[in-house]
């Protein structure tokens, strides 16, 4: 992560335990009544914060690959076993990447409440002790949105832990849990930095605060939490964002590497280019320092297009296209074979050849939207570990985000139609403000056909940047669409062993309403006896 990684590197020992393992005093931990003691113990301590985004169980794979498959998107191509479960929904509470995210989340929370705290202690200017303040509240509400948005009722916790024997911590109701988020991101939105005073996607800008405010409103306003008060709550903090003039949609590219715009925001985040107006908060990934610096890389490219040649970028393909998503673009949009590669490659240790796919093969093709091949020469390449950066948050998003609260609130208006207008004509590589025939939506949808639309729009702008599942989950159609997906790849013309292996993880999902939401882990069961496990699991 750019500077709050380098930060964080410099910084461990706050972090660390004990230098034996049996040693009943740590020798290297520094008590938080020693700390906290300087503007630069404060900045340290927000990296810490900030680290979790990058553990193997949030966005460095767990969100968008574990948790982010098995949908009318995208599927996991290989038989089930202990590593991939969750790909199939044969998870359960004991499964390493529930008991992971449950764990990091609460981590980032921890450092959070420890940062809030104490954070007036030492003399320093109070504008950036004010920035500080409001990343950390932000980030404190952020990991609780994850955990809320994925287990359903968890412990609320707004304090550090005192007491290591304290662990009888009671589930807080879903709704109490939105409502502090949205306590703490309001909070922190009048205390930090503009987007582009920062000038970076890492940190925290007042915009991204609003856009995150508007996706935790959406999933307040849906499905399992269903305040339908919170659809103008939505749309008022989606509007602040375009209001703002802080953020536009990226209409550039470099046409001696790419065909279209939209392609160009993912070779920017394999590159290590930030473009602050489109990428709005990215999770950070570092792998140009050599064998000498501090590098964390995630998994983001390994899993895209399959390729066993390093210098072309390692990358296993296990991420596989549905025909539903590829059906859904239309002649002309640059997403489709952006996003789906429409090619394969045929892969030695020292070459690949590129094996452009037949009309006729769509389902089994693989997500080729961060792709190995454009990161630098310089970045340190290792096989399953790259330094491409994770788009949390996308203008694009707020702008479909802006279309759906308008439509709940006040129905199919031309602002909605504009906003998602917006959108597609970036994918037709036109002009912005220039109505299409080719590209916009046709002005006189019903009301159904218009929702549909606009959920299909979100699809294919935004697969496989892990929102789909709780896209699903929270229009209340989870079980109905992971049902019709076993009709659809049944139907294709797939082998016999395939399609059986590939619907398992749809079959499992659509047979009980438990996989709307993740089971406590085990772990936390263990140790927590003021807890209880989620229906069904």
């Amino acid at each position: 992560m750019k500077t709050l990684y380098m930060l964080l590197f410099s910084g461990l020992l706050l972090f660390t335990s004990c230098e034996k393992l049996l040693d009943k005093t740590p020798t290297d931990f520094i008590q938080p009544e020693n700390y906290y003691q300087s503007e630069n113990d404060l900045n340290l301590a927000l990296a810490g914060v900030y680290d979790p985004l990058g553990s193997e169980y949030l966005y460095a794979s767990s969100l968008w690959f574990q948790f982010g498959l098995s949908n009318d998107e995208s599927f996991y191509p290989n038989s089930p076993n202990s590593f991939s479960a969750p790909m199939f929904y044969q998870h359960d509470a004991t499964n390493p990447y529930v008991s992971g995210l449950w764990e990091q989340c609460y981590v980032g929370i921890e450092r959070a409440n420890l940062l809030i705290e104490n954070i007036n202690r030492p003399v320093m200017d109070d504008d950036k002790r004010k920035v500080i303040h409001g990343e950390a509240l932000f980030m404190r509400a952020f990991y609780h949105f994850l955990l809320v948005s994925n287990y359903g009722d968890v412990p609320l916790k707004i304090s550090s832990t005192d007491d290591i024997n304290n662990v009888r911590i009671p589930r807080t109701p879903s709704k109490d849990v939105y409502t502090q988020i949205i306590r703490d991101m309001t909070d922190a939105e009048s205390k930090v930095m503009k987007a582009s005073a920062i000038g970076n996607s890492s940190r925290i800008s007042q915009t991204t605060v609003w856009g995150m405010l508007a996706r935790v409103c959406l999933y307040m306003a849906g499905n399992p939490v269903n305040d339908g008060s919170k659809y103008l709550e939505a749309l008022n903090w989606a509007d602040k964002v375009i209001k703002s003039n802080e953020h536009a949609l990226n209409t550039t590219y470099d046409n001696k590497i790419t065909n279209s715009a939209y392609s160009q925001i993912f070779i920017n985040q394999a590159q290590d280019v930030y473009d602050v107006k489109e990428s709005m908060w990215e999770a950070d990934f570092h792998m140009n320092g050599g064998n000498t610096s501090y590098n964390e890389g995630g998994r983001l490219g390994t899993y895209q297009i399959d390729c066993r040649n390093l210098d072309t970028g390692f990358a296993s393909g296990n991420i596989r296209t549905t025909i539903r998503l590829y059906n859904r673009y239309q002649a002309g949009d640059f997403r489709r074979d952006w996003a789906i590669a429409p090619f394969s490659f045929t892969s030695t240790a020292t070459s690949a050849i590129r094996v452009p796919y037949p009309a006729s093969s769509i389902i089994n093709r693989q997500s080729g939207k961060w792709r190995r091949f454009f990161e630098p020469i310089s970045f340190a390449k290792e096989q399953y570990r790259t330094g491409q950066n994770f788009p949390i948050l996308r203008y694009a998003d707020v702008l479909l985000m802006f279309a759906e609260a308008e439509f709940e609130v006040h129905g199919a208006t031309p602002l909605a139609y504009n906003a998602i207008n917006q959108v597609r004509r970036r994918a037709y590589n036109l002009p912005l403000d220039v109505p299409s025939v080719e590209a916009d939506l046709n002005p006189a949808l019903s009301e159904t056909d218009f929702e549909n639309a606009l959920r299909d729009e979100r699809s294919r702008e935004l697969c496989f940047e892990a929102l789909r599942r709780p896209d699903l989950i929270r229009w209340g159609i989870f079980n109905e669409v992971m049902t019709a997906m076993t009709t659809e790849i049944l139907a294709s013309n797939a082998t016999s062993t395939n399609r059986n292996r590939w619907i398992i993880g749809y079959n499992t999902a659509a047979s009980s309403p438990k996989y709307l939401l993740l089971p406590i882990p085990a772990s936390e069961l263990n140790v927590n006896k003021a807890m209880t496990q989620n229906p069904g699991w």
